[in-house]
């Protein structure tokens, strides 16, 4: 039940633009309970994207989520990409022509300009969720084991989306519980990431990460994050306890300080 991320924009690689998108993102679905496998940035280019969607479809990914190429610029091409993939052809979506004439106040008869109808196409067998935010809806389509999920790159309407539309899609799928603490250790990267490993070994539910960047200097001690997952949220609370309390077993058999900042 993985989750896969696709940032698009030749912008982002080229690092003109940070790509914040990703980094909130992440955060929601760890809090969310989900399974972020990985994040793929990719250039505003037709096969680059087909390659690499394909590619996270026969890994039988279950939630594939892209950011960016929804707009009405020639190099915005995630819908067209997508529905070459699925094997179907683009459509302009009616609902979101209708919600766009509301939204400008505008008569049926009032012609809609090149940009809104290209925002408003979508792939012909999407379903579509409009934008609370801006223009380009959340376009979702299902594909052998996978669903792809489109959202807007601007990171207001992308938040938006992600929050109305695909968060709770999340919590259903997912329902996995987190549990996490932060540790400080005076030890270096070398020294602590064997125990890292060790607990890990016999925690497999608990995943640990070591802050170097964070280390303070000199005989400072450095920042170890540990995360609990599970189904249920008093196992997970019970296994990051455990883990936490075999890994101050190790640092202190070898000798260093060990301290608990925060768990939550």
């Amino acid at each position: 039940m993985a989750i896969e991320l696709f940032s698009i924009g030749t912008e982002l690689v080229l690092g003109q633009i940070q790509d914040t998108n990703a980094h909130w993102i992440a955060q929601q679905i760890l809090q969310l309970g989900g399974e972020l496998r990985r994040v793929t940035m990719l250039r505003d280019d037709f096969d680059e994207m087909t390659e690499a969607l394909d590619s996270a479809i026969q890994r039988e990914t279950s939630l594939i989520l892209t950011t960016g190429g929804l707009g009405p610029t020639p190099d915005d091409m995630t819908v067209a990409v997508v529905a070459s993939l699925i094997g179907t052809k683009p459509i302009v979506c009616n609902d979101t022509i209708a919600e766009y004439r509301k939204r400008r106040k505008m008569s049926e008869n009032d012609p809609l300009n090149e940009a809104l109808t290209k925002m408003a196409t979508v792939p012909e067998t999407a379903e579509v969720f409009q934008n609370p935010a801006g223009w380009a809806p959340c376009i979702s389509v299902n594909h052998q084991e996978s669903t792809i999920m489109m959202m807007p790159g601007p990171p207001r309407e992308m938040k938006s989306i992600f929050e109305t539309h695909i968060q709770p899609l999340i919590v259903e799928r997912y329902r996995a519980e987190i549990s996490t603490a932060r540790v400080h250790v005076s030890m270096f990267e070398a020294e602590v990431s064997p125990l890292m490993q060790k607990v890990m070994e016999r925690h497999p539910e608990v995943y640990l990460k070591a802050y170097v960047s964070l280390r303070e200097t000199g005989e400072g001690s450095m920042p170890v994050d540990l995360v609990s997952t599970s189904n249920d949220k008093d196992e997970s609370e019970t296994q990051l306890r455990t883990a936490i309390e075999y890994f101050k077993e190790l640092v202190i058999e070898a000798g260093k300080s060990f301290s608990l900042k925060e768990q939550s």
